[in-house]
C-alpha cells in the first residue's frame, strides 16, 4: 500500500495527458518532439514534489541526442541550474500564481 506522500508525488494520468497538450507535445527545455514524455517533476519527488500540472513538465528521454530529463535530474551542477532556470521561467509562463512552495507535499 502507498503512503499518502507517495501518492501525491504520484503523476495521475490525467495530468500526464494535460501536461503534455499544455506543451503542445515538445520538450520544454530545447522544444523536441520526439521521444518526449511529461513526466519530469520540477521539484523532484525525492524532495516531495507532487504530481500536479504545475509541477509537471514535458522533457527529452534517454532515447533522444539532448536527453534534457536525464540532465535536469543528473547534469552537472550549471546544467541543472541553468535547466531549472528554463522550466521555471515557463512554468511560471503559464500559471500567474506559480509558486515553488505550493508544488511540496505537506503533512
Amino acid at each position: 500500500m502507498k503512503t499518502k506522500r507517495s501518492k501525491a508525488t504520484d503523476i495521475p494520468m490525467s495530468v500526464k495527458k494535460a501536461v503534455f497538450e499544455r506543451d503542445n507535445g515538445c520538450c520544454v527545455i530545447c522544444g523536441n518532439s520526439y521521444n518526449v514524455m511529461p513526466n519530469a517533476h520540477y521539484i523532484s519527488r525525492a524532495k516531495g514534489g507532487l504530481g500536479i500540472e504545475q509541477n509537471i513538465f514535458t522533457a527529452c528521454t534517454r532515447l533522444t541526442k539532448n536527453d534534457c530529463h536525464y540532465k535536469f535530474d543528473n547534469g552537472t551542477k550549471e546544467e541543472k541550474e541553468m535547466l531549472k532556470t528554463i522550466v521555471k521561467k515557463y512554468l511560471k509562463s503559464k500559471y500567474s500564481d506559480w509558486n515553488e512552495d505550493n508544488l511540496r507535499y505537506k503533512k
